[in-house]
């Protein structure tokens, strides 16, 4: 590694960063993952300089961003009305300002080996996991958070997905840079040393993948209550069309046809299902679907945007449950999206500019409370989120844990009601169902996704994807699901775990390093 050229180090990175794609949905190669984090590794730890380490370490997190989020193009295009180069240039300039961060673990890790005159061993296993792990949790809160294929994401069928409900994703990346570590060190380590070969790298391994799979076996939730029936809705607007008069005027009548055509205990539609505020809906709408609700003993959770003044008005799901009929304009349940994106639901100080290049309506949303309470559908509890919130495990169990210290009913059912139309039909669609599988594993309750085009799908308390929808299709989904209750260890520390395990691998490092 010392041989090339310093100007190849980063084409390589950047190369190896890039395969990062294949290691997440829809591929799932997730050993990728390992490998070409180990390649990162292997340049940190055999490069002289923390300058080289830093460049190398920015490139990667490049290559692996415009690689993963290259599907930002079309919400900007397509969909925003922004020029080509406009959207290209956006996408770049997006992935080299949070691939900096990789640059940052990488230059921080070759520092501090110089510093604490570290060896390879110690810096490999004790210094880059918890840089590599702290600045990812960092991407989860720069410009209000974009971790968007972070490591830990890759791993929700590998065997580290047992750690999930200990340390969140943010820990089951800390842990894949330390098998990263062990793979770089195995060609650190020379052929005749065999004893230090087994000890360093293959035996972290066998131990780490072993010790990952049987975690995936411990019921840290059990079973709550009684299965509830549930209806999925996935209208498939296009969404070129989806705020035109004559397509708005369809999906409201397709929505009322598809939620009254069969009771359920709960019917949801995605998110923004409904495109216009309760005061432009056609007059009796919401009262008709009352009365169905009555009339079945459904609950009805529908994707719609509230206005309360002209200049406060909000993402929100509301419940229409049976005992709604005959309160015109009163919703019994209302959740409120407060986790909204940048530039597609509010503008950030300074941007109104870059909005305003792009066409897309209802671009500046009140935020809703940080903590909001679930709503009951028989005797489950129903925790929604709206869009990329589920993004943020650390924001949902939150709410789980706040519902749990004031003495309430715990969340036993998490939702997620979507639009992510805006990305077209692309890798951003798979992801996203990834993501809320990840949320399944960190918190063992079941997920239920109700999205535009998809991916609608139910997933269950262990991460797995129990039924689901064709996407860019117009369907149903109707399952039967169990709630769980109970709290898993990431739902009673959320990242502080991972936070603590960082420091307390950094404190060893320095110690390591002292007694050389």
């Amino acid at each position: 590694m010392k041989r090339l050229k310093p100007l190849l180090l980063p084409l390589i990175a950047v190369i190896a960063g890039a395969c990062n794609t294949f290691a997440f949905a829809p591929y799932h190669f997730w050993i990728v993952q390992i490998l070409a984090l180990a390649i990162l590794v292997s340049i940190v730890i055999r490069t002289d300089k923390a300058k080289t380490a830093f460049i190398a370490g920015w490139a990667y997190g490049f290559g692996s961003l415009v690689s993963g989020i290259h599907w930002l193009f079309i919400s900007m295009h397509q969909y925003g009305g922004m020029n080509a180069p406009m959207a290209v240039s956006a996408v770049i300039l997006l992935s080299l300002f949070l691939g900096i961060l990789a640059g940052f673990a990488s230059g921080l890790t070759r520092f501090f080996m110089r510093r604490w005159n570290a060896s390879h061993a110690v810096t490999a296993f004790f210094i880059f996991p918890p840089f590599w792990a702290i600045f990812e949790w960092v991407r989860g809160w720069i410009v209000t958070g974009l971790p968007w294929v972070v490591t830990g994401y890759a791993h929700t069928s590998s065997p580290l997905a047992g750690y999930a409900p200990i340390v969140g994703v943010y820990g089951i990346g800390f842990i894949a840079a330390i098998l990263a570590s062990a793979i770089a060190l195995f060609f650190t380590i020379g052929r005749e040393h065999w004893i230090k070969l087994l000890a360093a790298s293959v035996l972290p391994i066998i131990v780490i993948l072993t010790a990952g799979h049987l975690l995936r076996h411990v019921q840290w939730t059990e079973p709550a209550g009684n299965p509830i029936e549930v209806r999925l809705l996935q209208g498939n607007i296009p969404q070129e069309f989806k705020f035109t008069p004559i397509q708005i005027q369809s999906a409201l009548t397709m929505y009322a046809d598809a939620i009254t055509g069969k009771r359920a205990d709960l019917i949801v539609t995605p998110e923004t299902a409904i495109p216009v505020y309760t005061q432009q809906l056609p007059i009796g709408y919401l009262e008709h679907l009352a009365q169905f609700a009555s009339r079945s003993f459904s609950h009805i959770a529908l994707g719609i945007p509230l206005a309360d003044s002209p200049r406060h008005y909000t993402n929100s799901l509301i419940v229409i449950s049976p005992e709604d009929e005959g309160k015109t304009g009163q919703f019994g349940y209302r959740y409120n999206k407060h986790h909204l994106v940048p530039f597609g639901e509010f503008v950030p100080n300074g941007f109104r500019w870059f909005v305003n290049m792009m066409r897309i309506p209802l671009g500046d949303f009140t935020r809703g409370d940080p903590l909001q309470k679930p709503f009951a559908v028989k005797d489950q509890w129903i925790m929604p989120n709206i869009c990329y919130e589920d993004i943020f495990g650390e924001e949902i169990v939150d709410q789980i844990r706040n519902e749990q210290e004031i003495g309430n009913s715990q969340p036993t059912i998490l939702l997620n009601v979507s639009n992510i139309a805006w990305f077209g039909n692309t890798i951003a669609l798979p992801q996203h169902l990834q993501i809320s599988q990840m949320r399944s594993l960190e918190t063992r309750r079941p997920m239920l996704r109700a999205t535009n085009t998809g991916a609608t799908a139910v997933i269950n308390a262990q991460g797995n994807i129990q039924a689901s929808l064709t996407p860019y299709t117009r369907d149903e989904l109707h399952v039967t699901v169990q709630g769980y209750h109970g709290a898993t260890p990431y739902i009673r520390y959320g990242n502080l775990l991972i936070l603590a395990i960082a420091a307390l691998f950094l404190i060893i490092g320095r110690y390591a390093s002292k007694r050389r």
